[in-house]
């Protein structure tokens, strides 16, 4: 009688482990597919994409995510990069973002972007000699001389030279809109000149490029020390003032 007990209370013991262990697996198995977060593939830089570059294939990727670290605004299709241009640098492995991307027809209206309020953008032709020979660059400065022939009644004609704009911005040379330093681009010779300048020196200088020949002299970029901090060109001003 005694042996029955034991080998009940055995198989109740046999039968609950078994009901726990189950209990146990389902509830194992829940947690790993709670814990496995869903992937998603999105495009990101394979490497550095430069401001203002137009993106090429190879310089994208897909790589799998999880679900919970992709960004709103991330593009799942590489086909919905290609030939589109960066608003801004983007570093190897990171995600390509649509509101950093413009299109080639959306890149048109990227120079009014650049005006200050109240200035417009008027492009000049130039040859070699008259940009310095294409050493100006987007973001300089520079002074723009008229050269023209005056001729004199009875005496022989002379060439006079005259200033007819200075610190002028220069916003674009060619079509290239950005800094060499912001774009591995190689060196392009270019024909137009574009400067940001107000109503009235845009006029002279369209009047101006049909009256003579223009020519334009590159003034020295201010050098900043620091983020933050001040150009030399602004400490000798208030050095001055003071």
């Amino acid at each position: 009688m005694r042996s029955k007990v034991v080998l009940l209370l055995a198989l109740v013991m046999a039968l609950v482990t078994t009901s726990l262990f189950f209990v146990y697996m389902k509830q194992f198995k829940t947690a790993t597919t709670v814990a496995t977060p869903n992937k998603v593939g999105i495009v990101v830089a394979s490497e550095q994409i430069g401001k203002n570059e137009r993106i090429t294939e190879e310089k994208l990727q897909i790589v799998q995510v999880e679900e919970s670290n992709v960004q709103p605004q991330s593009i799942k299709n590489i086909e919905d990069v290609i030939g589109k241009i960066a608003t801004a640098m983007i570093v190897k492995d990171e995600q390509i973002l649509s509101h950093r991307l413009i299109s080639e027809k959306e890149e048109i209206t990227y120079v009014s972007r650049k005006l200050k309020e109240g200035y417009r953008a008027v492009s000049v032709g130039v040859n070699i000699n008259q940009s310095v020979t294409n050493l100006i660059e987007p973001e300089d400065e520079v002074d723009v001389i008229l050269t023209k022939t005056i001729k004199g009644v009875g005496v022989e004609s002379k060439v006079v030279s005259e200033f007819i704009l200075k610190k002028a911005r220069v916003l674009a040379v060619g079509r290239k809109m950005v800094n060499p330093e912001d774009t591995e681009e190689p060196y392009v010779e270019y024909s137009s000149v574009t400067l940001e300048l107000n109503p009235e020196d845009a006029l002279k200088l369209v009047n101006s490029s049909q009256e003579g020949n223009i020519h334009f002299i590159l003034q020295q970029r201010p050098i900043m020390k620091d983020h933050g901090q001040k150009t030399e060109e602004q400490e000798q001003n208030e050095s001055e003032q003071g």
